[in-house]
């Protein structure tokens, strides 16, 4: 099958980096990992002015591939913002059948009310402090939308300086419940959660690559670009032979989330896996090509590298999902 994006795909990219570059910047970040929010309002207005708050809802046109997509570039940018959670409660809210989670959707969809993921039963949390809810998405329980005020949350200090993260205690019985463990749905939106954090994972390994191909071309030693160097030259292929095929695999997931094939499940394990690994790595080889530059705070490729210990953890370790998809495969 040949497979690529649509122009109306590739102008979504387009038009979320386009945003991003004229609210977010290294100066941003920096000022924003030194501060104590969980949330940066004038970039997460930015995007969703865009309208893609409502991506994965029936009637959007749109799909689990274009949320990913913008999810992608977010990474890429290592934008602060709960927008998995955000785009996940709106698909939930949209496709259930409780009256009063819907009197909710249009202000989530606007991005008005802020909505974070809650893996399971994780106690860390990203963005906790500056959501008005939680979706909690549980193979074994099912999902509920809990509103912040039912929580107790107290603010940690963790790796990832561009998402917070916050210690939530959320009682049993709070907050409406959206779909049972049993219903198809609850499996749907916690694979979809996966692949959205492959998307996240992917488009920080691609910046992290990115950078250190820029940094290599520009840097001099000996009289020459240090790029030009065999050793750099084969560490640097191979971060781009580790990111480029894995893209493939993140598009196929999220077709197949969208398309409803038996092997989605699967493919959501493998792409969250092997992302999420990729991106660990691919920050590790990009701290080692800039060398003793790579470790400083002002120049902040640490941010990718502690998102992608931040991704890594979320939602599950790579061995676990490999473990599940071996499982669904029937090995």
């Amino acid at each position: 099958m040949h497979f690529h994006l649509t122009e109306e795909q590739t102008a979504i990219q387009d038009a979320v980096r386009g945003t991003l570059a004229g609210v977010w910047s290294i100066e941003r970040l920096h000022a924003f990992a030194d501060g104590d929010d969980d949330f940066d309002r004038a970039s997460w207005d930015a995007l969703m002015a865009l309208g893609l708050g409502g991506t994965l809802a029936p009637d959007s046109g749109m799909g689990l591939l274009e949320a990913a997509l913008v999810c992608e570039v977010v990474g890429e940018a290592a934008a602060p913002g709960p927008l998995i959670g955000q785009l996940l409660a709106v698909a939930a809210v949209a496709h259930s059948d409780n009256g009063a989670a819907k009197t909710h959707l249009e202000t989530l969809a606007s991005g008005e009310k802020l909505a974070t993921l809650v893996h399971g039963g994780s106690v860390f949390v990203p963005c906790a402090r500056a959501a008005d809810f939680f979706l909690i998405v549980d193979r074994e329980v099912g999902v509920r939308l809990v509103a912040a005020a039912e929580a107790a949350i107290e603010a940690v200090k963790a790796a990832d300086r561009s998402r917070p993260v916050s210690k939530v205690a959320i009682p049993a019985d709070a907050g409406e419940t959206l779909f049972a463990a049993s219903d198809p749905m609850t499996g749907r939106l916690a694979d979809a959660a996966l692949v959205l954090v492959a998307a996240d994972a992917l488009g920080g390994a691609q910046k992290v690559t990115d950078m250190s191909v820029a940094y290599a071309t520009e840097r001099e030693q000996f009289g020459q670009p240090i790029g030009r160097f065999q050793a750099l030259k084969h560490q640097l292929a191979h971060m781009a032979l580790d990111v480029e095929p894995a893209r493939a695999l993140l598009w196929y997931a999220a077709y197949a989330w969208d398309a409803g094939l038996p092997d989605a499940p699967r493919a959501a394990a493998m792409a969250k896996a092997h992302l999420c690994d990729i991106y660990v790595r691919s920050t590790r080889a990009a701290v080692a090509a800039h060398g003793g530059i790579g470790y400083t705070w002002e120049y902040g490729l640490h941010y990718w590298f502690r998102r992608a210990a931040f991704d890594r953890a979320w939602l599950g370790s790579p061995a676990a999902h490999r473990a599940r998809a071996a499982v669904l495969a029937g090995w």
